[in-house]
């Protein structure tokens, strides 16, 4: 892979130094320059990178440009550490830059260089929301340049739409619509005809891709298929990945699945209900164990469910009966409703543990799905046929330059080089942070625990400081608020899909006196802007309920508060009922209950978290290494 090569011996050579005055004078050279002469500069560059790419003092003279055009389209003055920010993505890093310190707009000077000099420039975000809302952001100053950018909008039903987009220089999406548009054009090829309408499902084990060896070759040689034709996405040349390390680690333990839509009713809807049907007769570490993230029968609960009396419907299914059962079993103890999934309308919806966000069209595979469906007595869904599948490693590696930017990029180091090349360059902060860190309260049990943060809200709303709740998932939220209202606390709740509405009242969040509660989709892309009655009260506080999985998603959610010089504080709390103690750390439970009632902890439970997160987030990363070879040596295979 020579585009991941060349990163990683990049990364071995001393960046060169930003040229901060070089831009400074760019920009003020061309300041007093009328609007429509900015085109004729832009086009100018374009000449001259078309020569040298590799030319530095052009990219230092397309960041100047940058700069003015954001100033007068945005009247925004960029500050040195976005600039500095923006030469790290130029050049092919990761900017970790810290919450608050600009870095939509960072993005736009590291993404006007590499459309200067002809590359198709992707810009990769978490969310839908965030690809609209940055592109519209920042068009006006594309266009001063006579750059064109637009937005891919998931599932859209034209084919051309798309390509209209994929078209334009600077393209916003979400990381997962890129890949599933590869894997559309993958299909497309491979079977010689637009599939541009297939369902996608991204959660799930992987499934077999179904070959299509040759067929592409031979409907080129019938003269079906253009020689020319590359698909939509014309390559993949520069990637700018927005909160990078959500995109490309936290998202990537689940491959990105493309699968037909579902036709008529489920053939093996019986053998789901039966399955269902002996949960309640399976004993757990008799009959069955958990390992792993899934569930084993053993050699006792194999026989339980192989009995004759049970009439197996053996004609219909659509894999080994032992799996249906261990998929119920999965779906009974492991999936909860309003923490993995939510009933809308007699449907299942998934929601996305890490942000608390809710997804309408996506399911889950291997009859994972319904399993769910069955627990819930709804009508089972047909299973989708997988048409071909890709996980976010072996997709993100296909560009030939990769960079992006987080406030949370440190102490994933060795997993940005070893598996996508890139190395991390910290920005400093522009002010010192004012934030104060409270010391983590532990409580005697969850009812406590509500008890507490219910009670410690009411103080600090009566100081006329806005609060930020943050919260693991949707029940939490709702059990949150119920606490909130026996204490007559105003608040909004904020615990689903994340759009133009949500972002509206996050934003409202810094206003004097606001409660506001959220799953964690308020700790990413967010900005709660203080009013200045806020900022003389002591600023934002931030209450995270519960330890999340990972300390990079409670350094977001912290990030929140005390931005740019601003004053701020906060506070975790943690019980032993909590899903974080409960799932990775049981043998904290009776140490914790002892302690409290002696009067003192007889450890340091702030020390105990740190060291459990940091053990949850490098078996995440094998997870994820894992995963990523067996798609590449299956990748091989059809190659």
């Amino acid at each position: 892979m020579p585009g991941l090569l060349k990163r990683r011996l990049a990364t071995l050579a001393p960046a060169a130094a930003v040229p901060l005055p070089e831009i400074r004078q760019v920009a003020g050279e061309v300041r007093p320059v009328a609007d429509s002469s900015l085109k004729d500069i832009a086009e100018h560059l374009r000449e001259q990178f078309a020569a040298d790419r590799e030319n530095l003092v052009l990219v230092a003279q397309a960041m100047g440009l940058a700069v003015e055009a954001i100033r007068r389209a945005l009247g925004v003055e960029l500050y040195d550490v976005q600039m500095k920010a923006a030469w790290a993505v130029a050049r092919g890093q990761i900017a970790e830059m810290q919450t608050g310190e600009g870095k939509t707009n960072s993005v736009a000077p590291a993404a006007i260089v590499s459309a200067l000099m002809g590359l198709s420039v992707h810009v990769a975000t978490p969310n839908s929301y965030l690809a609209t809302r940055d592109c519209e952001s920042l068009l006006p100053a594309y266009q001063l340049l006579g750059i064109s950018a637009g937005v891919l909008q998931a599932n859209c039903p034209s084919t051309q739409e798309k390509q209209n987009v994929y078209d334009c220089d600077i393209v916003y999406g979400t990381g997962f619509e890129f890949g599933f548009d590869f894997l559309r054009d993958q299909v497309a090829a491979s079977k010689g005809s637009p599939r541009a309408n297939a369902a996608a499902n991204s959660d799930g084990t992987a499934a077999e891709t179904t070959s299509y060896l040759g067929a592409h070759l031979l409907a080129t040689l019938r003269g079906e298929i253009p020689n020319n034709k590359q698909g939509i996405q014309r390559g993949h040349f520069t990637a700018i990945v927005d909160e990078i390390d959500n995109v490309l680690l936290d998202d990537a333990l689940s491959p990105l699945i493309l699968c037909d839509e579902p036709q008529g009713q489920a053939e093996d809807e019986d053998a789901c209900r039966l399955a269902r049907a002996l949960v309640g007769e399976l004993t757990a570490h008799i009959d069955f164990v958990f390992q792993a993230q899934t569930v084993r029968l053993t050699d006792r609960g194999a026989e339980k469910i192989h009995r004759d009396e049970l009439h197996i419907p053996v004609r219909h299914l659509r894999r080994p009966w032992t799996e249906y059962v261990q998929q119920a079993l999965c779906a009974e103890h492991m999936f909860r409703q309003g923490v993995h999934y939510l009933r809308h309308n007699d449907e299942i919806r998934i929601v996305d543990t890490s942000t608390g966000r809710i997804f309408n069209d996506r399911s889950w595979s291997e009859g994972l799905h319904q399993a769910v469906e069955a627990k819930e007595g709804l009508a089972i869904s047909s299973e989708r046929a997988v048409l071909a599948q890709v996980t976010r490693q072996r997709y993100f590696r296909l560009y030939r330059q990769l960079s992006g930017m987080t406030g949370t990029a440190v102490g994933c180091e060795r997993e940005f080089f070893h598996v996508y090349g890139l190395s991390i360059e910290a920005i400093p902060r522009r002010l010192p942070c004012r934030r104060q860190i409270q010391s983590t309260q532990v409580l005697p049990d969850a009812m406590a625990k509500w008890a507490a943060i219910a009670r410690d809200v009411h103080a600090i709303h009566q100081l006329g400081r806005p609060v930020l709740i943050g919260t693991r998932t949707i029940s939490d939220s709702e059990n949150m608020a119920d606490y909130l209202r026996h204490q007559d606390i105003p608040f909004q709740l904020l615990n689903g899909t994340q759009d133009a509405e949500e972002a509206e009242l996050i934003n409202l969040a810094g206003q004097p006196g606001a409660v506001t509660i959220a799953t964690n989709l308020a700790g990413r892309g967010t900005d709660i802007k203080l009013h200045s009655e806020s900022k003389e009260a002591g600023g934002l506080h931030v209450v995270v309920s519960e330890p999340n999985d990972l300390a990079r998603v409670d350094r977001q959610l912290v990030g929140r508060s005390a931005r740019q010089g601003d004053p701020g504080s906060a506070r975790t709390y943690l019980s032993p009922d909590d899903t974080f103690i409960r799932e990775n750390a049981p043998w904290l439970t009776q140490p914790i209950r002892n302690g409290l009632r002696q009067g003192e902890l007889p450890l340091d439970i702030s020390q105990r978290i740190v060291k459990i997160q940091a053990m949850i987030q490098r078996r995440q990363a094998a997870w994820r290494m894992q995963l990523m070879q067996r798609d590449l040596a299956r990748q091989s295979l059809l190659v």
